[in-house]
């Protein structure tokens, strides 16, 4: 595997746990707000 290749898959790896870093976020912010609902009613 040449560096390039490498750098890129390196680069891949990054923004794929960026993505999930974010959609994990989005679900805890998700069930924060549907138990404060919960709490409301």
């Amino acid at each position: 595997m040449t560096p390039d290749e490498r750098a890129a898959l390196d680069r891949r790896r990054r923004h794929r746990n960026w993505a999930m870093l974010g959609a994990l976020g989005g679900l805890v912010v998700l069930f924060y707000f549907i138990t404060i609902a919960k709490f409301v009613h």
